[in-house]
């Protein structure tokens, strides 16, 4: 995973958790999503946290200092929506966990006892462990292997929360398979839950129609109408098929 801190003071500015932007490199480059994972308002810097998994990707991380980005297109989407609801749990995966970040510290600054679940196949993918415990009142590290904190699965740790302590909220992001479970965890014990999708997208502004997903039985474009929903109303089978589309047999 490669952090980027990219000049952007219109979108510092007015950037808020939840919110994402897309990034072109080269004038025939695809178009990537990618949630802003933070921002500095004096120096109007961004910071954006990509996996380097296609072509594209690669060449984004292969960026230098003082390097161009070709298009930088944002803050899109809609920003998530903090209150003081008392106890929230945001439970995060792999490359997930960076738009995790800017939720945390929203949740924790609006009054919340915030506890941070992160989870990764070993220790070296968990990463901003040390941002994460500066807004949190807890974190808890899950890994596949067992070499850094509990081994187990990001529903292991989200339950042994759930089960020692009221919860009010949950937050989830990261691989669509995760979210799915963590959904199916949190609405067996009836914990209002937000998923924040990360669907195939091309435009970001609703017009291509790639993004969209079945949310309580409607059409919705994860571009404009979230990236955040109401992960009980998600139909995360129909979303893991779609993400499948060019996947070579």
């Amino acid at each position: 995973m490669v952090k980027l801190e990219v000049e952007a003071p219109l979108i510092a500015r007015s950037r808020k958790a939840g919110h994402f932007v897309i990034v072109k490199l080269g004038e025939k480059g695809e178009r990537i999503p990618l949630t802003i994972a933070g921002a500095d308002t004096e120096k109007g810097i961004i910071t954006l946290v990509i996996q380097a998994v296609g072509n594209s990707s690669r060449k984004i991380c292969g960026l230098n200092e003082g390097d161009v980005i070709t298009d930088l297109v944002g803050p899109l989407g809609q920003a998530t929506h903090v209150s003081k609801v008392g106890t929230v749990v945001c439970a995060g995966g792999g490359v997930g966990v960076a738009p995790l970040l800017p939720i945390v510290e929203a949740f924790h600054q609006a009054g919340n006892r915030v506890i941070v679940v992160l989870a990764a196949r070993s220790k070296e993918l968990i990463i901003l462990e040390e941002q994460m415990r500066a807004s949190s009142d807890e974190v808890v590290i899950m890994t596949d292997d067992g070499s850094y904190g509990t081994k187990g699965l990001v529903t292991d740790g989200v339950e042994s929360i759930l089960i020692r302590e009221k919860t009010d909220l949950c937050v989830t992001i990261g691989p669509a398979v995760m979210m799915k479970f963590v959904s199916a965890l949190t609405m067996k014990y009836k914990i209002p839950t937000v998923a924040s999708l990360n669907t195939i997208m091309v435009d970001g502004t609703g017009m291509c129609g790639a993004c969209r997903v079945t949310v309580g039985g409607k059409t919705r474009f994860v571009c404009v109408d979230g990236p955040e929903f109401d992960a009980h109303q998600v139909d995360f089978d129909e979303m893991l098929m779609r993400l499948g589309a060019y996947n070579t047999k």
